[in-house]
C-alpha cells in the first residue's frame, strides 16, 4: 500500500467547548488554539441542545479565525439528536465532523454516506472519537476508512474518560494502564496517515500536570492534545511545536534529496545515515507544518 502521509496543518491545541456557552464562544477569537471543537454532547444537557445548534450556527457565520480549524462534535450517530446534528454540519460546512463513541468502521462509514448523499463538500472532513473499547479493537479497521474511496477520516482523537468508565481503569499521573491503548491509537493513524489527537486532562488548574501529560503525548507520538480550558493552550502549543533540531534533520533531508541526480535515488547517505525518500516525503510534512506555525506563532 502506498504511505499516506497526515497534512501539514497544525493541531498542537484544540480547545473544546460547550456549543452552548456563547461567552466561551465569544472569547475564541482571542486565543492562540489550533482548533476549536464546538460539543453538541456529552458538556449540553438535552434541554439545550438547540439552543447550542442556534448558538454553533451563529459562530459559523461570522468570520473564521485566521488559522483555526472548527470542528462539531455531534452526538451519537444512533441518538434521537444525531439528525438535527448532522443537518447543521451540512448548513455550516464546518472543517470537520467529530463522531463520539466510536465502535466500528461502520460508524465512520455511515458518517460518510449521509454527507456524500447530500452533497457536502469534500472539504468537511471526520474526526472519530476513540473513546469506547471496541474503537480501540477495532483501531486499525476504522482508521482504513481514511483511505478508502470517498473517504473524509482524517483523525483520531482519544476519549480516556469514557474509556476509563467502561473498563474500570482507575486514573494516575502516568497514565500507566492506558498507555497502551493510546499507542494503539498511534500505530493505526500512522498506519493511515491520519491524525492523532491525546485525550484531555480534566485537571485543568493543574498546568504542571498538564505540561507533562503533553511531555509524554509528544514522546508517544501525538500531534496535539484536547484541551478543556484556555490555560492548556500555551503549553500544547509548544510542547507540540516541532523542535529545531527535527527542524534541521527536515531541511537536511529536504536539501540532500532535492540536489541535481538525487529524484532518481530511493535512498541517500545523509549525514553518515541512510535516509530513505519515506523520510524525505516526512521531512517535506515537517517542514510545511513548522511553517505554519511559525507563521501563525512565532
Amino acid at each position: 500500500m502506498t504511505q499516506v502521509f497526515r497534512p501539514p496543518r497544525p493541531s498542537r491545541s484544540l480547545l473544546c467547548l460547550p456549543g452552548s456557552n456563547e461567552r466561551a464562544i465569544a472569547k475564541l477569537p482571542s486565543l492562540a488554539m489550533d482548533g476549536v471543537i464546538l460539543d453538541l454532547e456529552d458538556a449540553v444537557a438535552d434541554s439545550e441542545k438547540d439552543a447550542a445548534r442556534d448558538k454553533i450556527r451563529a459562530f459559523f457565520e461570522a468570520p473564521p479565525i485566521d488559522g483555526v480549524e472548527r470542528i462539531i462534535r455531534i452526538n451519537d450517530v444512533a441518538s434521537r439528536h444525531a439528525e438535527k446534528d448532522l443537518a447543521l454540519v451540512l448548513e455550516t460546512s464546518p472543517d470537520a465532523v467529530l463522531i463520539p463513541k466510536v465502535r466500528s468502521p461502520s460508524d465512520i462509514l455511515d458518517v460518510v454516506a449521509h454527507l456524500s448523499d447530500n452533497d457536502a463538500a469534500e472539504t468537511i472532513r471526520i474526526w472519530a472519537m476513540m473513546e469506547t473499547p471496541l474503537s480501540i479493537l477495532n483501531a486499525g479497521a476504522i482508521a482504513e476508512t481514511g483511505r478508502t474511496a470517498g473517504g473524509r477520516l482524517d483523525a483520531l482523537v482519544v476519549g480516556l474518560n469514557d474509556l476509563r468508565k467502561d473498563t474500570g481503569v482507575l486514573p494516575d499521573l502516568d497514565r500507566t494502564f492506558v498507555t497502551p491503548w493510546l499507542m494503539q491509537v498511534v500505530l493505526a493513524g500512522r498506519a493511515y496517515g491520519l491524525r492523532v489527537i491525546d485525550a484531555v486532562c480534566n485537571e485543568f488548574r493543574d498546568l504542571e500536570r498538564f505540561d507533562r501529560e503533553c511531555a509524554t503525548g509528544r514522546a508517544m507520538g501525538f500531534d496535539g492534545k484536547m484541551l478543556i480550558h484556555p490555560a492548556q493552550i500555551p503549553a500544547a502549543n509548544s510542547r507540540y511545536r516541532p523542535s529545531p533540531v527535527e527542524i534541521a534533520e527536515a531541511e537536511e533531508i529536504i536539501a540532500g534529496f532535492s540536489a541535481p541526480g538525487a529524484d532518481q535515488l530511493n535512498a541517500l547517505d545523509i549525514g553518515g545515515r541512510m535516509v530513505e525518500r519515506l523520510h524525505y516525503e516526512q521531512a517535506l510534512a515537517l517542514k510545511a507544518r513548522a511553517d505554519l506555525i511559525a507563521r501563525r506563532d512565532p
